[in-house]
């Protein structure tokens, strides 16, 4: 057993455990680090020649640490510094060594977007939940999110980014991407994600948001006329009415019963709202942090598979795979 350090006996004796402890620790323990480390080893450098590679689960838990405080490359690299929670999660003892810099974990962010190993790593824990029973096959729900990109045009390039777009919601105009998803009507577990510009239509990925065993498809307004769509597969639809056939019905109890059947609908759709709130809100990952599709699709999957396991831990599953 190595020799623990000063700040690491005085951190361990304090009395109150800090939020990001707790946060750090259920990550820690749900997420099934041999499975994923399997999944990226064959891609991973063997370090033939050259100085010797950081061990992969150390720079796979230092990029989930990194995707879970929406931070840059840099900034994690001066958080590993910083905190001791996040020290002790990522395995660095700074006593005996240095923390891996931002260029370090650069090229492993880019060697999982090269492999598409954020989709490997995204399948992988969905893959864990479902022998847990966590993923179900009865139901899909549908729906998107905007995520916001810099519109400025003050950089090398003197443009903005080619492969967003703008939209328009409501009254107000967005540029951006798009994150449409599928997720489990019963615990809301993202099973498929999309990335798109932000100017196409939800409908047109229903397709894609399927996994092709359920038996009931669930979407807001933003999706009528998805049965169109779909192929050999066909789950049954229940997709929300828009809000004027609604207001322009009578008055009476044929009114009553559709408004009724709406807020039924609309309430089976809300679970969806949940994985958004851990990626937007908790994750703080409101706005895109690299030019493309590609690279923020990428991170999508790390950020939606991250959101499964955070809400996982609701149901108990809280042992590493």
């Amino acid at each position: 057993m190595s020799q623990r350090s000063f700040s690491d006996l005085e951190y361990s004796a304090k009395r109150k455990q800090t939020r990001r402890d707790r946060f750090l620790g259920e990550i820690d323990a749900i997420t099934p680090w041999a499975a994923l480390v399997e999944a990226i080893e064959p891609h991973y450098p063997k370090g033939k020649r050259g100085r010797p590679p950081i061990g992969l689960e150390r720079m796979l838990r230092m990029y989930v640490a990194q995707q879970c405080f929406n931070l840059s490359d840099e900034g994690i690299e001066d958080a590993v510094y910083d905190s001791q929670a996040i020290r002790r999660f990522v395995g660095i003892d700074l006593s005996r060594e240095d923390a891996p810099d931002a260029t370090t974990l650069l090229q492993f962010r880019r060697l999982l977007e090269r492999h598409d190993l954020t989709r490997v790593i995204f399948d992988r824990i969905n893959a864990h939940l479902q022998q847990r029973g966590l993923l179900l096959r009865e139901g899909t729900v549908v729906d998107a999110t905007l995520i916001a990109a810099p519109p400025s045009t003050k950089n090398q390039e003197k443009a903005r980014d080619p492969e967003m777009h703008q939209t328009r919601k409501g009254n107000q105009w967005y540029f951006g991407m798009k994150a449409h998803v599928g997720a489990d009507v019963v615990t809301g577990l993202v099973h498929t994600v999309k990335g798109t510009a932000a100017n196409v239509s939800d409908v047109s990925q229903v397709p894609e948001l399927l996994h092709g065993e359920e038996q009931s498809l669930h979407g807001d307004a933003g999706y009528v006329g998805a049965e169109k769509r779909l192929n050999t597969h066909r789950p049954e639809t229940h997709i929300a009415r828009k809000r004027g056939t609604v207001r322009a019905m009578p008055e009476g109890p044929a009114r009553e019963q559709v408004r009724a059947d709406e807020r039924q609908k609309a309430q089976l759709r809300s679970i969806v709202e949940h994985p958004f709130h851990v990626v937007k809100n908790l994750f703080g990952y409101r706005k895109v942090r690299y030019r493309g599709l590609r690279k923020n699709t990428a991170q999508l999957h790390s950020l939606f598979a991250l959101a499964n396991l955070y809400r996982a831990r609701r149901w108990g599953l809280l042992s590493q795979g």
